[in-house]
Formats: structure tokens, sequence, C-alpha cells
């Protein structure tokens, strides 16, 4: 039987006011150290929480038999550490889990920046880029809260509405733990930035904000016609 969790499942992603105010700033390293534009690089931790709380999917760049591979999958933050979940026969997660080196990015497009100029056109976004190697979590229960962190990620309250993964279930998936240490992120806001003599034309210029917003849920038709739809899924939203 699952142990009792923290019930305020938000405190468990959150550091400490003490450990916030200690370690405000990731120390950016030769990996992580932006250099293209470095003004738009920040390597401050409540910044970079807050982008890995609101994405969903992140992108994992790795190295298997001597060919690179870059796949998209989900992740939750728990305090200073990512976990990573998926199939034991997967090819990342098998990867991920000897140990070997990997960068893992999260993106957010916040606008779409029309300029004068074609090559004056950009986006507003919020970045992060972690580095670092990851750590099998082998203990059963350790692995089922992972289990329930990614659920309550996804959306919060889920985990007490489904049945919990089965023994056979949590053999069959590899959860990884990875220490939030080499991160770094980057920001562009704003409008396009090419010299005022370029605006004298008659194309529009601006940006054309972007938000990620939830539709009309849709019932599955195998589902309990009678289950009316829960305020946590009617009023979706992230960061959960």
């Amino acid at each position: 039987m699952q142990k009792a969790r923290n019930p305020d499942w938000l405190l468990l992603r959150t550091p400490s006011q003490g450990y916030a105010q200690a370690m405000s700033e990731f120390t950016p390293t030769e990996r992580t150290k932006v250099r293209r534009k470095p003004d738009r690089g920040t390597y401050n931790r409540e910044l970079i929480y807050s982008i890995l709380d609101e994405a969903f999917v992140c992108q994992v760049g790795f190295i298997a038999d001597g060919l690179p591979y870059v796949v998209p999958t989900n992740y939750v933050r728990v305090g200073d550490k990512l976990f990573l979940h998926g199939s034991t026969a997967s090819r990342l997660m098998r990867t991920l889990g000897s140990g070997a080196p990997f960068c893992l990015n999260v993106t957010l497009l916040d606008g779409i920046v029309l300029s004068p100029t074609a090559t004056g056109h950009s986006v507003n976004y919020r970045s992060v880029v972690v580095m670092g190697k990851a750590e099998q979590i082998l203990d059963s229960q350790a692995k089922l809260d992972a289990m329930r962190d990614f659920v309550e990620y996804v959306i919060r309250g889920r985990w007490a509405d489904v049945r919990p993964p089965s023994e056979q279930e949590l053999k069959g998936t590899m959860v990884l733990s990875v220490p939030l240490v080499e991160v770094s992120s980057k920001v562009r806001t704003g409008f396009a930035v090419d010299a005022g003599d370029e605006y004298a034309g008659s194309g529009w210029t601006g940006v054309i904000p972007f938000k990620w917003t939830a539709q009309t849920p849709i019932p599955d038709p195998r589902g309990n016609a009678a289950t009316q739809v829960p305020a946590n899924v009617a009023k979706y939203s992230r960061p959960q």
C-alpha cells in the first residue's frame, strides 16, 4: 500500500524559502553559458522552474550506438530534480539509465514577431536547457511516488480518480532522476529590432501573441456516461 504523502503536491515541487534564497541562481558552466545574445540568457532558478512547470514536453538529445537522437518525452519537476519515465525497452530510457550524458530542452512559444524585413522576423519564447546524467530509481515505493508526481503534473487531483500502477506495470517502467545542476534559460520578449528607417514600408509590424489554452473536453465513448466532467478537467490550465 502506498504510504501517505504531503497532500499539498505543489510544495513537493517548490524549493523552501531558505533554499530558494541561498540558491537563487544556477552557476553557468562552459556547457550552459549563453553565448549567442547573452543578454537574453538567465540562470535565475525561480524563472527556470516556472518555465519547467508550465511546459509539458521536453526534447532529449543523446547518443546511442554512435548515432545522435532527439526524442520528445514528458517529465515532472520535484524540487531540484526532474523525473523522466518510460518503458524499460525504450532506447531513450536504456541509454539514459546507463548514465550516458544527455541534453534536455523545453521551449514555450509566446509570440510570433513580425518585422519590416524578411530576415528580421523572430519569435518570443522562454526556453530551458539542462545538461546532465540520470540515475535510475530502483526503490519500488520511490517509483510509485514518482508515478504519482507524473500524474499530478499532468492534471492536479487525478491520482485519486484512477487506478494506481500495478506491480507488473511498475516493473515495466523505468524512472530516472535528473539533478538540476547545469541549467540555463533564454528568453526573448518585445518587438522586432530592425533599424528605424526600415519601418517606412506598408507591411504590418508587431507581435502575434500565443497562449496554450485547453479546449472543451471530449468524453471517451467507453467511459461512464453518468460521470460529470470534473472541475480540474473542465477548467484545465497550465501550470498545474
